[in-house]
């Protein structure tokens, strides 16, 4: 972009077009500098998630408490969260009201390497997974925001030529020379 000439600079002095009073900036540069997030999409469509949690748990609360639609419901959503990971557990649904960005955050893959001590910090594991050294099951992740389920957090592993994998395997004694040649 050009330098701004004095008249225009002038006349925009008092705006800033990247902070609006109503949004609250300092949280969402705090959530995004601690977990890593790189786009600011990713944190609005986690912020946009937990809103529209949050509606459907107000709206289901209003329903009458012995109402067959209301307690499916509201099983459903919690078996969906504490899949997802999000929530601790599946005990009420007073946890779905305070629902946050972090808690999505904190299901990121490169969040959950660091977890799981394959990374020491979060940038680490960012260059890892953006670098394609990260498998979960068969499929090699490149995307540091891939989200990460309960199930899936089993499958975590470093892909098989990853040269990280063999100096790991290097340290602990267990390099096959058989896996050397391939």
């Amino acid at each position: 972009m050009r330098k701004l000439k004095f008249h225009e600079a002038k006349l925009l002095k008092k705006v800033n077009f990247l902070v609006w009073k109503r949004e609250g900036n300092h949280r969402e540069a705090m959530v995004m500098r601690r977990y890593h997030i790189t786009g600011r999409d990713d944190y609005k469509k986690y912020a946009s998630l937990c809103r529209m949690v949050q509606k459907l748990v107000s709206e289901v609360k209003q329903m009458d408490p012995k109402d067959p639609f209301r307690v499916d419901m509201t099983d459903k959503l919690l078996e969906k969260l504490y899949n997802m990971g999000v929530i601790p557990t599946r005990q009420s649904i007073t946890q779905c009201e305070r629902l946050t960005v972090s808690s999505f955050c904190r299901r990121r893959l490169s969040t959950v390497l660091v977890k799981m001590k394959f990374a020491e910090h979060l940038k680490e594991a960012v260059t890892y997974i953006e670098q394609g050294h990260v498998r979960v099951g068969p499929d090699t992740i490149t995307d540091p925001a891939f989200l990460v389920t309960r199930n899936m957090e089993d499958f975590i592993t470093w892909v098989d030529s990853s040269k990280i994998k063999r100096k790991v395997l290097q340290y602990n004694d267990k390099l096959d020379d058989y896996d050397l040649l391939n």
